[in-house]
Formats: C-alpha cells, structure tokens, sequence
C-alpha cells in the first residue's frame, strides 16, 4: 500500500450502529423487510380487529395472540440493526486500537490480533455522514462495509484528503 491517509480509533457502539443502518440502507433486502414487518403488523391488527368487532362471539385471546404477533413482527424487524450492531461492536471493540491507511489501493485496517487489506474493487461505494465514511460492497456482491470515523484522523484537513481518495477510488451514494 501506498502512502495515505491514516486513521486511529477504539470502536464505539454509537458509530457502529450508525454504520450498520448506513449499511442496511443501501440494500433493498432490507427496505423489503422492513415494509414486510409493518404490512403484516398492520394486517393483524386489522385482523384483530375483525375477530373482536365483527358479529358473533368475540375472541379476545385469538386478538390477543394475534396483536403479540404482530408486534414482534415488527420488534424483530426494527431491532435488526441494533442487534447487528451490538454483535459486531463486540467482536471489533475487543481489538481495541485500530489503525486503518486508505490509499489509491484501498485500505489497510491493523488491530491487535487482525491485518485486513481491502481493495477498492471489493469496497466500490461510500457513503459520508457527518461523523465517518462508510465504505460498501457491490450491490450484487454482499452486505460488506467498513467504516472510517473522522475523529481518527490526527487532523480535521485529513478529513478533505480522505474525501478526495475516495472520490477518486469509489463512487459517493
């Protein structure tokens, strides 16, 4: 790897989070899932409303059952990327120090135990935010990101230099 611009970090849960809803936003699967999760919400809560207010004998435990159904229809689906988040902060906090170069190859993430090289023809697309840079996979390739925040650059112009790199090396989403 060339020379380039370097970033030093201990994972926090907050940007990690950020970065996997950054992630799950660029895929359709999920938007899918999502609307899927709240359409069948929606439809056993209307279903629960038919068993308790149509005519004959109302069936408060089938409603009920129904209700539960569909909130944890949509509780799983909206947990989805804390849970996701959650898993992957422990598996990266537990590295503790990462120091990532990103040059006109890709970039190079060194923590205690792990060296992970990426090229930019697996990491194609980025996406900024205020607090990182989210780097993604190919939409037909996977769910892969890495993230790069911003407080681990050692100056705030580092900041420009990144974004040059990536504008050159990746396309902005």
């Amino acid at each position: 790897m060339g020379e380039g611009v370097e970033l030093v970090y201990s994972a926090e849960f907050a940007e990690v989070k950020e970065a996997v809803r950054v992630r799950l936003r660029a895929t359709v699967w999920w938007r899918l899932l999502r609307w899927a999760a709240w359409a069948a919400g929606a439809l056993a809560f209307a279903a629960a409303g038919l068993v308790l207010f149509l005519p004959g004998d109302p069936e408060p435990a089938v409603a009920a059952k129904t209700i539960v159904l569909a909130l944890v229809a949509v509780g799983c689906a909206e947990s989805l990327p804390w849970a996701t988040a959650y898993s992957l902060f422990r598996l990266i906090g537990s590295q503790g120090e990462t120091r990532a170069v990103v040059d006109e190859e890709g970039g190079r993430w060194t923590t205690r135990d792990t060296d992970t090289v990426i090229r930019w023809a697996m990491l194609p697309r980025y996406v900024e935010t205020s607090r990182m840079f989210v780097l993604l996979t190919a939409r037909q390739s996977g769910t892969g990101f890495a993230y790069l925040p911003k407080r681990g650059l050692a100056d705030p112009a580092d900041a420009d230099r990144l974004r040059a790199l990536l504008d050159r090396s990746a396309v902005r989403v």
